[in-house]
């Protein structure tokens, strides 16, 4: 039997820690390994066509199967394009393991061409980054790589240079087991004792829900009854809490909607569970925060706490559960849901009125028509910028859907390359990319992608011809839109001349039925939809301190638009509030 080089003994390490595709753009400095993926059958190479995109893609995979991903870029630049998307991965608390090649290792610190320190670059965003400068590393130094990349949710780098990955692997090299998964983490009985304490001397309690409450939601809904909380969510959170509950008030934030904002400032306890929502102004500074998270340097970082609980959001509504005493009035609740529902009832007049003949196109009415056709378990890949508002207030959770976005890391361009790395997972789920113009042309060449692996996503382009956020943040800085035009090609032509589906939709009465064939297509699909670029309503009065990136520091003003089905389910909850 031929003896393995570091390349082959890299990629079987990947294989035994689970990984089955690596991401990347091929390269000379990565031959080696690239080889040894191609005779693993256990796992693939998948050639994009931008490195950005790898990283994208494989934190989306991350995201959707909970396990660890990987990408790989070549020496120099082809490593540096990685950079953006595992940031977006890092922040997004995704497992990926980045594999940065490197130049020769006798090189190193001489000025070779195309010579970097990748081993530097990435210390930003990741939790290990280290360079391989001997092959009887590699398999201790990769074992701690993906071990920490799985044990603190977020990116691992490994610099490996080409001559060392060619290099025959050490021989006896121990095979030790590798951490694939997490531990549940429960706080300690102090902690509990004094945050049951404080439950029981509250009058008013409300939970504000992130991410981390993904797999908490019976827990959470069943701690909101015996405490009678309104639930108010973070985007990031909406997918795990909004869907099937009884207690919700919205989502709070610049984007936000609903009674979220009333719920957290009225109440007399505020408890933060699982969420480093960024935006401080919108978070009370006059009422009591308990926060509850497994990552404890988010404890307090936010908001000033008068308890910081170390623990899973689930194990600790499991232990606080049965020790709380149950409430019996549900007054601010009842208050709360009311608000609620008034305040959805006043920004859906705004667009009810004739949005079905409206041209261009109302990107609301978009949203709101794909919400309706799309599967009850697709997964929506999203972009930066006005795309994350028509996600939030028209995309309706239901516990099997997912809505994925850069969502802390605010990149453009980021669903396309997320959509490959969420098919890749299951070719059968449908899988919608909801882009923007500005961020679909930025990253269009791996639409080509799409067609080389024939991966069934749908494209859904809201095409505006502008970069609509940024307008939006310039006109309430007091500052007249510039260099925001975009001007595009027919997207549903370039999509049929890359060999996909293709359409264009200027009109209403035609999306429903644009969208509908393209779901029922069996490869790539693009659905080029005019929108109009003035479809927000601005809010009447602009607060001189509202500032771009979506912070509002002294004013609760939120932009004034739809909300599509969320209406409904407000109604809904509205009937359990008893009358006098």
């Amino acid at each position: 039997m031929a003896k393995q080089n570091v390349a082959e003994q890299f990629v079987d390490i990947l294989v035994r820690a689970g990984v089955r595709r690596l991401y990347g753009v091929v390269g000379d400095s990565l031959n080696p390994v690239v080889d040894a993926v191609r005779r693993n059958s256990a796992i693939d190479w998948i050639h994009v066509r931008h490195e950005e995109t790898a990283a994208f893609a494989a934190g989306a995979e991350a995201q959707i199967t909970g396990k660890l991903a990987a990408c790989a870029g070549s020496c120099g630049p082809g490593n540096l394009h990685l950079i953006n998307g595992l940031y977006d991965a890092h922040r997004s608390m995704a497992p990926v393991l980045a594999l940065a090649s490197h130049i020769p290792s006798s090189e190193i610190g001489l000025g070779y061409f195309q010579e970097t320190h990748p081993d530097r670059l990435f210390q930003e965003c990741s939790h290990y980054s280290e360079l391989i400068s001997h092959r009887k590393q590699m398999p201790r130094l990769l074992q701690s790589a993906i071990q920490h990349a799985v044990g603190q949710s977020g990116v691992s780098v490994v610099s490996l240079p080409g001559d060392i990955a060619a290099e025959p692997a050490p021989e006896k090299a121990a095979q030790s087991a590798l951490v694939t998964s997490r531990p549940t983490v429960r706080p300690g009985d102090a902690e509990i004792d004094k945050l049951v304490e404080m439950i029981d001397e509250a009058g008013k309690v409300t939970l504000f829900c992130g991410s981390g409450t993904a797999g908490g939601h019976a827990e959470v809904m069943e701690f909101a009854g015996r405490i009678k909380s309104p639930v108010g969510h973070a985007l990031r959170g909406k997918e795990w809490i909004q869907y099937d509950n009884p207690y919700d008030v919205g989502m709070s934030g610049l984007l936000g909607y609903g009674a979220a904002y009333e719920a957290t400032h009225e109440c007399d306890l505020l408890i933060l569970l699982g969420t480093d929502f960024p935006y401080n102004a919108f978070l009370p500074d006059d009422v009591k925060i308990a926060q509850i998270d497994v990552r404890p340097e988010v404890l307090g970082r936010r908001s000033r706490l008068d308890l910081a609980v170390w623990g899973d959001v689930r194990e600790t509504l499991r232990c606080l559960i049965p020790r709380v005493k149950e409430k019996t009035d549900r007054r601010f609740l009842d208050k709360m849901l009311k608000k609620h529902a008034d305040a959805l009832e006043g920004v859906v007049k705004a667009y009810t009125r004739k949005v079905d003949k409206h041209v261009p196109i109302h990107p609301e009415y978009v949203a709101a028509v794909l919400d309706e056709v799309a599967d009850d378990d697709a997964v929506f890949t999203v972009d930066t910028g006005m795309c994350n508002v028509w996600a939030a207030r028209y995309i309706s959770p239901n516990g099997r859907r997912r809505i994925i976005g850069s969502f802390s890391h605010g990149s453009m361009a980021n669903a396309l390359p997320m959509a490959i790395g969420a098919q890749f997972t299951d070719r059968r789920r449908q899988v919608v990319s909801m882009s923007g113009d500005g961020g679909f042309s930025m990253l269009m060449g791996d639409f080509l992608t799409l067609v080389q692996y024939d991966l069934p996503v749908k494209v859904v382009l809201f095409d505006n011809s502008s970069l609509g956020m940024v307008e939006l943040e310039m006109l309430v800085a007091g500052l007249p839109s510039y260099g925001t035009t975009n001007v595009n090609p027919d997207f549903a032509a370039v999509a049929r001349a890359c060999g996909a589906h293709g359409v264009r939709v200027e009109k209403p009465r035609q999306l429903a039925g644009a969208l509908k064939d393209a779901f029922k297509h069996k490869g790539p699909a693009l659905v080029d939809i005019v929108t109009d670029p003035n479809a927000l309503s601005i809010p009447p009065k602009i607060s001189a301190e509202m500032v771009t990136g979506f912070a509002l520091s002294a004013s609760k003003i939120v932009l004034d638009g739809g909300v599509g089905r969320m209406l409904q389910m407000a109604r809904s909850n509205l009937r359990n509030v008893p009358r006098p």
